[in-house]
């Protein structure tokens, strides 16, 4: 996912404020850009996760936000979606 928003010039070098941070809309998206999200509230998240060995999520379903958030540049970002798609279906595999 980082490569896929590296590829696309989503990945930023600077996080957002930590208000923007501490959102409680969900993918803080009166704070956010999706990508932000993806950025630095999942992936941070989920790298906390696997370096913890902690227990993954019970689900993810951030596809269908991604889709909406991207319905207009759906070419573009097809890959990124693919990763998306991708990692949800992992979590749902892992809790089988």
């Amino acid at each position: 996912m980082e490569a896929e928003l590296r590829r696309l010039d989503m990945w930023s070098s600077q996080p957002p404020s930590p208000e923007a941070l501490a959102s409680q809309q969900p993918f803080c998206i009166d704070t956010l850009e999706f990508h932000e999200w993806l950025q630095f509230i999942l992936i941070s998240r989920m790298k906390v996760i696997i370096e913890a060995d902690a227990p993954l999520p019970q689900a993810s379903g951030i596809l269908p936000m991604a889709e909406e958030r991207y319905k207009q540049e759906l070419e573009q970002v097809d890959a990124l979606l693919d990763v998306i798609r991708r990692f949800d279906d992992l979590i749902m595999e892992y809790h089988g």
